[in-house]
């Protein structure tokens, strides 16, 4: 924690700032500052608003007239994202911003600028020592030379923010991090605190936006509570504890441990011999019909691939069969047919399709059955999203609505809910619950009870350990694409599959 009150003029202030969409008041009156050398959290369920406060502070949303802004003390227009850059205020959002095919030299020189001589040549020793010091003013070292989509996620997270002070010219005033650790093992999170840490004893205030509680205590002075538009409470973090945090967020406790139900299970139904990938090794595992099965493991473990490889997004080894059929590589189209769905881990990219709206994202995985004869029958559609938003307590203002209008953990219900609606025979989980709120986790929770209960298959590759301990009946631990042991009902604790991924013996 930080000793605030070393300046008296915040490096943020907010006053009354409100955002409606159509008839829509989303944001109602919020008023907020962030203190220099301040972590300030901003929390809420899905739906709150927090999203929309972040894209009107960067000027993609504008707010409504009456509001008020200030950095260090001078206003400023936040509808004109030029202003807001110019004041210093920096956003690492949750999809990162960085090009995966390029180097951590060419991602921080991406709006930054090359070093270059005469006739334009680019000095690139002069410009990899550039990106050293903008990794080293954060505390950090990375192999400036690597590509990014080879880098573990607390190193890219670490690139971004680099980028970020980098751009303001080492006189950075704000710093908006969403979602920083949402794929991130609890090995590699510490690691990023450390980053942070060392940007807010630069003076930096940092608004951080997290569903994970235990990472507000962590990290932050004071915390902003938002629910359905309204700020509900602004507190000092030493005086909330978890609960009642919580109870400011729900209007009620949420309870965060359910215990795991007896499930009768049946035959084999997922069966995996020799799988294999460009990090996971010759895995033989089987699912039986009702059984929930996790895989944990680090970065690099192989657990990030597995849902792929299986589905058959990516190329692998070995043999995937489905009751009994076997499913070929590289054939998504027909482990469809088969009875497999995929939830995957990047939901913008794999999971809804941006530009349609939500009653289109939902039906998709099953227009088949809405298109008889190649035409979609346009009652049924409407009926069938209908049923999904209602099943999966999806908010959104209409299901004609624009599926990015939708909240994060809002636009993952409705991917759950679309694959859902083929009635499975199994389920792949790819990370289903990152950067959903607690309601909502609990809910999909629930789902996930309910579809094992049904007799499907459930594989769950999670890197939240404490989810793999809430769902599954047994879970497979990776380390450097090996099975390194398995742990089954009463064994299953976060703290022995913390330390089974890490390779510690106790």
């Amino acid at each position: 924690m930080s000793d605030m009150g070393a300046s008296s003029t915040p490096r943020l202030e907010l006053r009354r700032i409100s955002k409606t969409f159509g008839l829509t008041k989303v944001l109602k009156d919020v008023s907020l500052d962030i203190s220099p050398g301040e972590v300030h959290a901003l929390v809420g369920q899905n739906g709150s608003g927090k999203s929309t406060l972040i894209k009107v502070l960067a000027g993609f949303h504008q707010a409504d007239p009456g509001g008020e802004a200030f950095v260090d003390g001078s206003p400023i227009d936040f509808s004109n994202p030029d202003a807001v850059h110019a004041a210093g205020v920096r956003f690492v959002h949750q999809d990162l911003g960085l090009v995966p095919s390029m180097s951590v030299v060419d991602n921080l020189a991406l709006g930054h600028g090359y070093v270059t001589a005469l006739g334009g040549r680019i000095r690139w020793r002069d410009q990899a020592a550039r990106a050293e010091a903008a990794l080293d003013a954060i505390g950090y070292e990375v192999n400036v030379n690597s590509l990014v989509d080879n880098l573990q996620p607390v190193e890219r997270t670490a690139v971004a923010i680099a980028r970020a002070l980098q751009s303001a010219a080492g006189d950075m005033s704000i710093l908006v991090l969403d979602e920083p650790t949402a794929t991130m093992p609890n090995a590699e999170v510490e690691r990023l605190f450390e980053i942070i840490r060392n940007v807010r004893n630069q003076g930096v205030g940092i608004l951080y936006v997290s569903h994970h509680l235990e990472e507000v205590f962590e990290l932050a002075d004071r915390v902003t509570v938002l629910v359905d538009g309204t700020l509900v409470a602004t507190e000092k973090a030493s005086n909330l504890t978890q609960r009642s945090l919580v109870e400011l967020m729900t209007g009620g406790v949420v309870d965060r441990v359910v215990e795991r139900r007896d499930r009768a299970l049946g035959e084999t139904l997922l069966r995996l011999r020799g799988v294999g990938g460009a990090e996971l090794a010759e895995l033989d595992l089987d699912v039986r019909a009702g059984e929930v099965v996790g895989v944990a493991g680090i970065t690099g473990s192989g657990r990030e691939e597995l849902c792929s490889l299986i589905f058959g997004s990516r190329s692998r080894t070995g043999d995937v069969t489905i009751d009994g059929a076997a499913l070929d590589k590289l054939r998504p189209d027909r482990a469809r047919r088969i009875g497999l769905a995929l939830v995957p881990a990047n939901r913008l990219r794999d999971g809804v399709v941006i530009g349609q709206n939500v009653r289109e994202n939902a039906n998709l995985a099953s227009m088949k059955r809405l298109a008889p004869g190649g035409w979609v029958r346009p009652r049924a559609d409407r009926r069938q999203a209908l049923q999904i938003v209602r099943k999966m307590s999806v908010k959104t203002p209409s299901i004609e609505a624009s599926i990015e209008a939708l909240s994060g953990g809002n636009q993952q219900k409705v991917v759950i809910g679309k694959w859902l609606q083929t009635s499975p025979r199994v389920l792949l989980l790819d990370e289903p619950t990152q950067g959903i709120d607690i309601a909502a986790k609990a809910e999909i929770h629930h789902l996930v009870d309910e579809v094992a209960a049904q007799g499907v298959a459930v594989l769950v590759c999670s890197s939240d350990e404490p989810e793999l301990e809430r769902l599954c009946d047994r879970v497979v631990i990776l380390r450097q694409g090996r099975v390194v042991g398995e742990l089954r009902g009463d064994e299953i604790r976060t703290s022995r599959i913390v330390h089974m991924s890490l390779g510690l013996t106790a």
